[in-house]
């Protein structure tokens, strides 16, 4: 019920974070991770993107998302949410109305062409940008559903969550010098409010925080900061009503950052919208 609620904010042909110090580039590659400019210091500890710690942090997303630490199983969902971005479908929530779902569904094609969904091509080119399901409806969410039990495709939705949100994510955050907390606030961050670089964005809010704090990077406590970024998320969030309940920051993140679990450590124990969770190992 939390996709309705709490749905990510897209921002249709966002492709860059931000253009500020330690910045993550875009790249030419069609799906190649944005690498760092420059490495701006050397993190200690095991990243987010460890495979276990990457792990934890889909089963955090996932229990904001989707009321589930079970995010495999989101692979075959799709709904219409009435957020005026038409479908969201997957394991991020790709939308037909911005331009990830079309991309998801390009490269699924590239690597297994003539699939069931390439049909859908030119029906999703057409209604990027706008809510309509035309060309697509119940025959399309059909066949994804169909499509998501090819592991070609579960391969092709994990290639885009990559490319598009954690990877960019993770290594804007290690330029900043956070450990694998400060690496999952960024990726939950980039999850809901998009990669641009509006005030609501990922990189407006990672701005409104270094004007309030230092990052590690730049020889700030990274407490300090985390904190500051928060606040700055909490704030981004108010502006919208469908993500006014900021509870998957209030019970869930700040509570690991007040326990000082910067490395995500297990085990974890938090709230979000009411509902307990725990991973513990």
């Amino acid at each position: 019920m939390h996709r309705q609620q709490h749905r990510t904010v897209r921002m249709a042909l966002a492709a860059l974070l931000v253009a500020a110090p330690a910045t993550v580039a875009a790249t030419g590659a069609a799906h190649a991770a944005a690498p760092v400019a420059a490495a701006a210091v050397q993190v200690k500890g095991v990243g987010l993107d460890d495979p276990h710690k990457k792990d934890i942090a889909m089963q955090l997303v996932s229990s904001a998302e989707n009321s589930s630490l079970d995010w495999k199983a989101q692979y075959k969902y799709i709904e219409d949410i009435k957020d005026g971005r038409g479908y969201t479908a997957g394991i991020i929530g790709f939308c037909s109305g911005t331009g990830d779902m079309l991309d998801l569904v390009e490269h699924y094609t590239d690597l297994k062409p003539g699939n069931v969904l390439a049909k859908y091509l030119p029906a999703l080119r057409k209604v990027n940008g706008s809510d309509s399901h035309a060309g697509l409806g119940s025959a399309f969410e059909r066949d994804w559903a169909t499509a998501a039990k090819d592991a070609v495709f579960q391969r092709a939705q994990d290639d885009e969550r990559d490319r598009v949100y954690f990877n960019p994510a993770v290594n804007q955050a290690k330029a900043d010098g956070l450990r694998a907390l400060g690496q999952f606030i960024y990726y939950d961050a980039i999850v809901m409010h998009g990669p641009g670089t509006d005030s609501t964005s990922f990189g407006g809010i990672r701005r409104t925080a270094m004007k309030k704090a230092k990052t590690p990077a730049q020889g700030g406590d990274e407490a300090t900061y985390l904190k500051a970024f928060l606040d700055a998320r909490r704030a981004a969030m108010k502006t919208e009503e469908a993500h006014s309940d900021t509870s998957r920051v209030d019970t869930e993140q700040l509570v690991f950052l007040n326990a000082r679990n910067f490395d995500l450590n297990p085990p974890l124990k938090w709230k979000v919208y009411g509902d307990s969770y725990s991973i513990n190992s």
